[in-house]
């Protein structure tokens, strides 16, 4: 099977890997460039686990051919924190339980951030349907809108 070479950046930084053909984005995060901050739960695009941010917009890593990320920006969790800081929502997140098990907590991030870079004053409806795609089984769901919120909240008027 034949190679594929692809360039794009990932959190910040340009990342050059070879892809095999059909291979999908979460294995090649994972497996060929190590950001294991990806989980892999279903494998078919209904937990949520895997979603990255391409250009700003998430999108599930299990679903995302590798070789379509081709000159984009993508973002994971890895890239929220600065350094040993953790980035506002992270810290919500733990100070609000709304991560338990924490198997869902990366994707969950990722869909917050894209909604908050997109809207910072979104509305209880807004942030449910925004967390709509991830599955998390633990925490109710409940802590983790009133993290969304109150990062919204703290946050309001700066740069997400």
């Amino acid at each position: 099977m034949s190679k594929t070479p692809i360039q794009f950046t990932l959190n910040g930084k340009p990342t050059s890997v070879f892809v095999n053909g059909g291979a999908n984005l979460l294995e090649v995060l994972r497996r060929d460039v190590g950001d294991m901050t990806l989980k892999y739960g279903c494998g078919q695009g209904t937990c949520g686990t895997c979603t990255v941010l391409i250009d700003g917009e998430p999108h599930l890593g299990c679903l995302t051919l590798a070789e379509t990320v081709e000159g984009r920006q993508i973002e994971t969790v890895n890239g929220m924190a600065d350094g040993p800081e953790l980035h506002p929502l992270q810290k919500l997140f733990m100070e609000n339980f709304a991560a338990q098990c924490g198997f869902c907590t990366p994707g969950m991030l990722m869909a917050a951030s894209s909604l908050l870079n997109r809207n910072p004053n979104p509305s209880r409806e807004e942030v449910v349907e925004a967390i709509s795609g991830n599955i998390c089984r633990c925490t109710g769901y409940e802590p983790i809108i009133d993290a969304i919120l109150q990062a919204a909240s703290s946050l309001r008027g700066r740069a997400f």
